[in-house]
């Protein structure tokens, strides 16, 4: 019996996390699209409100937590999607919302996060991190929703698998974005509970891979990271309280470059109209150089890409690195 929380999460939670939602979230579209190489199936998160699967996972742990604790108001560290998320719901349960953003985080993130209520705070990245992995507390008032390493987020997140299942049972693959592994292993935990075959692979850029160093090295491990327009994956390293779920539930990664993910942003404007940020297209850039296998499935985890940055990638060329 696992006593890692994270470790622990399952299926029956995923499960009381759908209820636990209802109809307050998207059940987002499974599309097929014709590639080159044969057909994708697109899961297009980026419908949701919020344009990012993020409002499941901050739902559930809202949702489940104790009123009293919500009634103090939410707080998150996010570079962006799961802040809009905690937001938007901050706003429906009429309490306040704070976001602490590294401060290289998109523009248009944080306008959105500011338009639905939330209060944002930037600090530096190195700080942000130490948020992120733990080293560090956050200050602020109200019950702290970590984007990635909670079992409630993890949950919520793994709705998107139900989903999968249920709309093409047949699923050899899917491909998903990987910034910490709250939104892979969720499907994974889902995905497997019903068709243990299936693989689940995480999707990196070439700038920032900490999922493929740890997975060679066996254990979590630190990278150089590179930033890069896509800032919505790709971290300095794996977060160790997931390394036992991400063994458990992913079969592998798959890294991409810059390029191959502005090629997908390009290839999905075109050939499905759908518009993905960097993190977003990851899984059809690794479609597209060949990590799939049998009927596959993109997750689409979210469209909110500067404007800059879209018109630049349309244009045809890849933005250059972003500032350090």
């Amino acid at each position: 019996m696992a006593t890692d929380p994270l470790a622990a999460v399952s299926l029956r939670d995923v499960m009381e996390a759908r209820e636990r939602l209802g109809a307050e979230v998207l059940r987002s579209p499974l599309l097929p699209v014709e590639f080159d190489d044969g057909p994708l199936w697109l899961k297009l998160e980026a419908l949701q409100p919020i344009g990012s699967f993020k409002l499941r996972g901050a739902g559930n742990a809202i949702l489940a937590a104790a009123p009293e604790r919500v009634t103090e108001g939410l707080l998150t560290v996010s570079a962006g999607n799961m802040a809009q998320g905690v937001a938007w719901w901050a706003r429906r349960l009429g309490v306040r919302a704070t976001a602490i953003v590294p401060d290289h985080a998109p523009e248009a993130k944080v306008r959105a996060i500011e338009r639905l209520g939330g209060r944002v705070s930037r600090v530096p990245f190195d700080r942000w991190w130490g948020y992120l992995s733990g080293d560090e507390a956050p200050d602020g008032p109200g019950l702290f929703i970590h984007p990635v390493a909670d079992p409630g987020v993890i949950a919520g997140n793994g709705t998107i698998g139900l989903e999968i299942l249920e709309d093409l049972p047949e699923v050899e693959t899917i491909l998903v974005p990987f910034g910490g592994g709250g939104l892979s292993c969720g499907i994974g935990v889902a995905v497997h509970g019903g068709r243990p075959e299936t693989r689940v692979i995480g999707c990196e850029v070439a700038t920032a891979a900490p999922l493929a160093a740890s997975l060679r090295a066996g254990t979590p491990v630190a990278i150089e990271r590179q930033p890069s327009f896509v800032e919505g994956i790709g971290g300095k390293s794996l977060l160790p309280a997931m390394w036992e779920l991400v063994r458990r539930e992913l079969a592998g990664a798959a890294v991409v470059s810059l390029d191959s993910i502005a090629a997908a942003i390009r290839l999905l404007v075109q050939r499905a109209r759908i518009v993905a940020e960097g993190a977003g297209a990851a899984g059809v850039a690794a479609a597209l150089k060949g990590h799939r296998g049998g009927p596959t499935v993109c997750v689409i985890s979210g469209g909110n890409i500067d404007a800059a940055v879209l018109a630049e990638v349309l244009s045809g060329r890849t933005p250059g690195p972003a500032p350090a």
